[in-house]
């Protein structure tokens, strides 16, 4: 499958992120786009891994280039399951203090 099709599909999931962040105000939502931009990062690191690994697999069958993409997709799950917790904790004490997940209510958290 051509590369070309992994990053329009990457774009089109950063883009949806980008959109859901930017536009809706439940921090549930907003948790789950930035999650998504996350993925859509990790899609197109492996698939620029696989694309330089198939490169150096046709000059030499032994290389193991192109595997740190898909080192750094691992790295970067394990920090995202980090932010689903702690994001997640928080989330749970907002709704506790103002029984809202909106976003606008963080104001009141000020004072």
């Amino acid at each position: 499958m051509p590369i070309n099709y992994y990053i329009f599909l990457s774009i089109a999931l950063f883009a949806i992120g980008i959109v859901g962040v930017l536009t809706r105000r439940n921090a549930i939502i907003i948790f789950m786009c930035i999650e998504l931009m996350l993925n859509a990062v990790n899609l197109l690191l492996v698939a620029f891994s696989k694309m330089h690994h198939l490169k150096a697999v046709a000059i030499d069958a032994a290389s193991t280039a192109g595997t740190d993409g898909q080192l750094f997709v691992f790295f970067i799950m394990v920090v995202a399951a980090a932010e689903v917790t702690v994001g997640l904790a928080i989330i749970v004490m907002l709704y506790r203090n103002i029984h809202s997940v909106d976003v606008n209510f963080l104001n009141r958290l000020k004072h």
